[in-house]
């Protein structure tokens, strides 16, 4: 993912600019933004919050980090600190942490339960914690079309394959607030949003170097190999037609704000 480093801001704005808006804004606390990746939100937050305040960023990705980190000397930031390593083990001392954010990331870890059970370890009470995370209904002008021909080739594993996917990537809203209160956080606003990509049609979407290199892999994984080229010809025919009927292709992409606060 590191080489995407122009993709992914564009991907990442429109949740980080929702998101920048509901933090509350305080001198003297320390932050922690989860899945910080090349510096978005982390380095604007940084610098809104001010030299009194300290922002940590934790990341998997070292390529990313060290990214971040020639952005941060570049910009003259000094209050922050970057951590290379997993959501699920953060560093960080019990309640020491005043605001955590998340643009689009928890709901990418491979255990929500775990993430979440470790910010509320290290959040003060009366901590704000803010996410954001693209929906279930996410790019369902592809998806759609491939589960009608799936539907049509009689590929039911492979629909059920679609599904869990898509279940396990774009948890419901409904699922994250029950997390979030489980470890007590109390869930102040749920904000919905969207924006969305257009493309002339399906080639130009399926040659979309983001397109191509962040989501194309997952979904050839969820065909059988041997059909996967006669899948996406069709399906590519489908989305042709519907961005004919409109004049473009549209792909979707709904998401959520959560706005807590740890009690």
């Amino acid at each position: 993912m590191s080489e995407l480093f122009d993709e992914l801001p564009l991907w990442s704005a429109p949740f980080g600019l929702k998101l920048l808006e509901h933090v509350e804004y305080k001198p003297g606390i320390t932050a922690l933004d989860i899945g910080c990746g090349s510096g978005f939100p982390l380095l604007e937050l940084a610098m809104r919050l001010g030299k009194s305040c300290k922002v940590y960023g934790i990341d998997p990705d070292r390529k990313a980090l060290s990214l971040a980190e020639h952005k941060a000397a570049v910009f003259g930031i000094e209050n922050i600190e970057l951590i290379e390593g997993v959501a699920e083990e953060i560093p960080l001392g019990d309640q020491t942490i005043d605001l955590i954010v998340s643009n689009n990331g928890i709901n990418n870890v491979s255990d929500i339960g775990k993430v979440l059970s470790g910010c509320a370890r290290i959040m003060k009470t009366g901590g704000q914690f803010v996410l954001t995370m693209n929906l279930d209904s996410t790019f369902m002008e592809f998806y759609t079309p491939l589960e009608e021909v799936l539907t049509e080739l009689k590929l039911f594993d492979a629909i059920e394959g679609m599904r869990r996917h898509i279940c396990e990537k774009r948890r419901p809203v409904q699922e994250m607030v029950r997390l979030l209160h489980e470890q007590a956080f109390i869930v102040n606003q749920v904000r919905h949003d969207e924006f969305s990509y257009k493309f002339t049609g399906a080639e130009a979407m399926f040659s979309h170097h983001f397109i191509k290199t962040s989501f194309l892999p997952s979904w050839t994984g969820l065909l059988p190999p041997d059909q996967a080229q006669t899948i996406f010809k069709e399906v590519k025919k489908r989305l042709d037609e519907r961005a004919h009927d409109t004049d473009y292709l549209t792909l979707t992409v709904p998401f959520a704000l959560i706005n807590s606060t740890r009690i």
